[in-house]
């Protein structure tokens, strides 16, 4: 969408009135002002579950979609079902346009341990790219706590998410001031399914061969891409910028 679609100044205002309101307030706002043009991205991690029970139980219908790399835990892969049938509802799965073997195959095996950053480009960024193009809204469940690079997250912000074509989009995180107690919490009270990986001390659950249980103490993300100066995937970071 270009620019001219949105209103940065009625955005900066929300983003203000949003850190005092609740979490069905900020999506019931997000309903009524864009209906299915705003959808859901999830990864299957705790907040991004709160956020999709919090819009199912008061009938906010935004589409789900979440982006199958090709490399997901199948831990993931059963939660992604067991969600679907708790919750009544069909994930959209993003895949990249070429599978792991093709990739291999011209690029060579085990791309992510030579570049990981164009294997997250590939496999992430491009499909997620062609994603937001069909959307107003791109609700997340990113939080400040996660790690250092995202505390100064805004719950709402004007992304320029594709710069070559000059594409924007309001990025949603209505569970940016959520702390990871307040989480679990909720999916305590809710009953909610959660990843078996969690059990195993996996507190940000990736793509299989850049993921690792993280120790007590360390940072949400610290388990991602162990060995790389890298903490993202690059979804919040090479897709452009927040104005």
């Amino acid at each position: 969408m270009s620019l001219e679609k949105f209103d940065p100044e009625l955005i900066h205002r929300k983003a203000d009135e949003f850190e005092t309101a609740s979490l069905k307030e900020i999506l019931q706002w997000t309903w009524e002002t864009y209906g299915e043009k705003a959808g859901i991205g999830t990864s299957f991690q705790g907040a991004g579950l709160v956020v999709m029970h919090t819009a199912i139980t008061s009938g906010f219908h935004f589409p789900v979609f979440t982006l199958d790399t090709g490399l997901l835990f199948p831990e993931t892969l059963d939660l992604k079902s067991n969600i679907e049938e708790r919750f009544g509802i069909s994930i959209e799965s993003l895949h990249p346009e070429q599978t792991v073997e093709q990739q291999a195959a011209e690029l060579g095996p085990e791309l992510w341990n030579k570049k990981p950053d164009l294997c997250c480009s590939l496999r992430k960024v491009i499909p997620l790219q062609n994603k937001l193009a069909q959307l107003d809204v791109w609700i997340t469940g990113l939080r400040r706590q996660q790690s250092e690079g995202r505390q100064t997250t805004k719950i709402a912000e004007l992304y320029h998410f594709d710069v070559l074509r000059d594409r924007y989009i309001l990025k949603l995180n209505p569970m940016a001031t959520w702390s990871r107690e307040a989480v679990q919490a909720y999916i305590k009270e809710h009953e909610l399914p959660t990843n078996a990986l969690t059990k195993k001390g996996y507190r940000s659950i990736g793509c299989w061969p850049c993921t690792r249980p993280t120790a007590e103490g360390d940072n949400e993300r610290a388990g991602r891409w162990t060995g790389f100066d890298k903490s993202e995937c690059g979804i919040h970071t090479f897709l452009g910028a927040s104005i």
